[in-house]
């Protein structure tokens, strides 16, 4: 049997086995190649040519050259350039419509600021729940300011303890009183010069109003801001201790309540939006205050979209403006509909160190705008 299979017979399969315990015979696999002059065989080796270069155009060679196939399907070379990530894709389009809408952007490039603009100048009491409702980052060092308007500081202070404004500006000379009691509790000047992460770019707000109550003629304005907020938040899917603000205002004479519905509406239609609610609620420094609602086709329900109020008169006479000037503001994050529009579920795939890279190269062009006919929050 050995010597017929070294001459290519194979014994029967049974035999086969018993010679391959025996380790008589061990099975291996050989291949074969079959060689033949093709075409293109050629005795000596060259290199297709990719270009034709200008010594082949002035030698002629190009005219016997060999040159490679152009694939057209290929991708080419990745130019490593950089990309936008999805976030500032949607802040265009949001600051593109404020921007059509006729508002002024306000400067927003200081992290820092102190308790004084984000909390004190908003009538926020310093012993009140609504201080802790913002769960916020005092800084250490340095840990207190030294720079804030004393004659503004004096206008504040007195609106919180008695509920009047000390002195008038130039746009209100008379004083008039505001007709508050105020907090009715001690206002301490240690606490207002703590330095902090703001927790909304409200008080960026402030500090633009309060400017322009020294203006010598009141004037009507319009601002907004897109830019980052901080708060002592848990991290979960949609909560980060960071996060974007967009916020617009309107400042003028006689300003109701049905001006900022309008002015919301008029927003929202520009972003798709047009099944818009409004509901009270609560906020520490405006009066009346509203959450603003929109119909999501997708899941079937209203959704929360942002919040809106007018500001006190407690907030807005100390700054120097006239008895009958109103301001009407909205605000509303700039992850959330991002996460809608890019189909997000946990923010922490949007925003921070678990970003996948690939995502920010491939995800597409951002319009917010969409069919009128539509019901969708996109």
């Amino acid at each position: 049997q050995l010597q017929g299979v070294r001459g290519g017979q194979f014994p029967a399969k049974a035999d086969l086995e018993k010679l391959k315990k025996r380790k008589l015979v061990a099975a291996a696999n050989y291949k074969t190649f079959k060689v033949t002059k093709g075409g293109g065989f050629s005795e000596t080796r060259t290199k297709a040519c990719t270009d034709i270069t200008a010594d082949m155009m002035h030698d002629g060679s190009w005219k016997t050259a060999k040159f490679k196939p152009y694939n057209f399907a290929a991708l080419g070379q990745d130019q490593g350039a950089g990309r936008l990530h999805p976030l500032l894709k949607v802040r265009k389009e949001f600051r593109e419509i404020f921007l059509e809408m006729g508002f002024e952007e306000m400067p927003t490039q200081r992290f820092v600021e102190t308790s004084f603009w984000n909390f004190d100048s908003l009538f926020q009491p310093q012993a009140h729940p609504a201080r802790d409702m913002q769960d916020t980052f005092f800084i250490k060092d340095p840990a207190q300011t030294l720079t804030i308007p004393e004659d503004y500081l004096t206008k504040v202070k007195s609106t919180h303890e008695t509920g009047d404004c000390a002195t008038g500006g130039p746009q209100d000379p008379q004083a008039t009183p505001i007709g508050s009691f105020g907090h009715r509790t001690p206002w301490m000047r240690a606490e207002a010069e703590k330095n902090l992460l703001r927790t909304h770019t409200t008080a960026i707000s402030a500090q633009m109003l309060q400017k322009l109550a020294q203006e010598p003629v009141f004037r009507p304005a319009k601002y907004f801001s897109i830019d980052r907020v901080f708060r002592n938040e848990t991290l979960d899917a949609t909560h980060l201790a960071e996060f974007h603000q967009i916020e617009g205002l309107v400042v003028d004479r006689n300003l109701t309540l049905g001006d900022l519905m309008g002015t919301i509406q008029a927003f929202f239609a520009k972003l798709g939006m047009h099944d818009i609610r409004f509901k009270p609620t609560y906020n520490p420094y405006t009066e009346p205050s509203m959450e603003i609602f929109n119909w999501h086709s997708g899941l079937n329900k209203w959704v929360e979209v942002g919040n809106s109020g007018m500001f006190r008169p407690e907030m807005l006479r100390p700054m120097g403006f006239a008895e009958d000037v109103s301001c009407i503001a909205w605000g509303l994050s700039l992850e959330r509909p991002t996460m809608i529009l890019y189909g997000i579920d946990n923010i922490r795939d949007l925003f921070g160190h678990k970003v996948d890279l690939h995502m920010i190269k491939t995800n597409p062009v951002c319009r917010l705008t969409v069919d009128k006919n539509e019901k969708k929050t996109e």
